[in-house]
């Protein structure tokens, strides 16, 4: 299916960028925001513009940047399942409770689907070497997708990340540099050298492409929810791309009526090592401080300021949302529980959402019968040495 992909559009101050030359983010230097994609407005049925043959993210072609097909970089990325929870309960509560399971992904999370999608649109721009501040996933999606599209790949990880993501990155043939200190460190590096290299910086948010192939989520609860969405969505928030990306899709899908306006709640779940977002939110601020407590089992989560951290309270305030976080012993309990009862072992980010719904439920924030969808990012075999078996 051919893209309808017009231009980039900052959603702060309204300024619109061209989308056949290389962009970062805003250059309004009282805006700077990330810039989001924006597509020609259809009113074609939604038979019409998917790609049925397709069970990648790419099934969503027609919202997504790449103008070329020649220029994907996939490898089948996406369309993941929704499962419902069989067997653990709280509160003998009668919500239908699902998960969304990201850990089935190329590299095992979530972050195959924005790197796919960001890649594929740097090779059509002519990007051959890339870089990326990562605390662990994204920096495995961006080695093995380089690798697959044919690009160097450089990668600034912590040194307190399990060894695993770091092995991945050099057997995909990235070079790696470990870094003393948490993301935003590594971002300053990267930046650093991505700059005097000429390299092209994938750091979240901070690229306008990431986020499109993230929104692919939102696309997918909705067909799989037979276009109606869940009541609350619980999301793991580290740098935020795809409670974004999701907000967005469902902002697209309604304007082509494929949704009414009814939304979800939009839920942030953080760690408690850096909670910021749920500082902000709790607090009434427009803005969130930079929170870092030190380590943290759900690595993902250990980013200290998101670069979007405005957008992302905006679309928790629009859904009538809210924020929440969880410390370590918690996440730990409630991986070990899921792996228990469900036979899952999922990311400790994800894990961290079903004690998050259980402090939800108790609070009768999520009331009886609400559909409640949780996002599993990725799988949990990556962090075992961070935990106790």
């Amino acid at each position: 299916m051919n893209s309808i992909f017009k231009d980039l559009k900052c959603p702060d101050c309204g300024e619109r960028y061209a989308a056949n030359i290389i962009q970062t983010v805003c250059v309004n230097q009282s805006c700077l925001s990330s810039l989001f994609a924006t597509y020609d407005k259809v009113s074609k049925t939604s038979n019409e513009l998917l790609d049925e043959d397709n069970y990648s993210m790419w099934r969503y072609s027609a919202f997504l940047p790449v103008l070329n097909p020649k220029n994907i970089i996939s490898m089948g990325e996406g369309f993941t399942p929704i499962i419902p929870l069989k067997n653990l309960k709280y509160k003998d509560n009668e919500n239908n409770v699902f998960w969304k399971d990201e850990s089935g992904n190329p590299t095992g999370s979530f972050k195959a689907r924005g790197i796919s999608a960001a890649l594929s649109k740097a090779k059509e721009l002519g990007i051959t070497e890339v870089s990326i501040p990562t605390a662990g996933n994204a920096g495995g999606a961006l080695a093995a997708y380089s690798a697959r599209g044919n690009m160097q790949a450089h990668v600034f990880m912590p040194k307190d990340t399990p060894k695993v993501f770091k092995d991945e990155c050099r057997l995909y043939g990235a070079k790696l540099t470990e870094i003393d200190g948490n993301i935003s460190d590594c971002g300053k590096i990267a930046q650093a050298l991505s700059i005097a290299n000429n390299w092209f910086q994938i750091s979240t948010l901070k690229e306008p492409y990431r986020l499109e192939g993230k929104k692919t989520m939102g696309y997918e609860i909705a067909e799989q929810f037979d276009w109606e969405l869940p009541d609350v969505i619980l999301y793991p928030t580290g740098g935020g791309t795809g409670l974004i990306g999701i907000w967005k899709a469902f902002n697209e899908m309604e304007e082509m009526g494929w949704l009414d306006s009814r939304r979800p709640r939009m839920v942030a779940v953080q760690s408690n090592s850096c909670n910021g977002i749920t500082t902000a939110f709790l607090t009434n601020q427009e803005d969130s401080a930079a929170i870092d407590n030190g380590f943290t089992i759900a690595n993902g989560l250990r980013v200290p300021k998101p670069y979007a951290s405005k957008i992302i309270l905006n679309v928790l305030r629009s859904s009538a949302g809210t924020a929440i976080s969880i410390n370590d012993v918690k996440i730990e309990a409630a991986l070990k529980e899921i792996a228990k009862k469900e036979g899952m072992l999922i990311a400790p980010e994800g894990a961290a959402l079903w004690e998050a719904y259980k402090q939800l439920v108790d609070s009768n924030w999520i009331m009886q019968n609400e559909k409640v969808l949780l996002l599993n990012t990725g799988t949990g075999y990556k962090y075992l040495e961070n935990l106790k078996v």
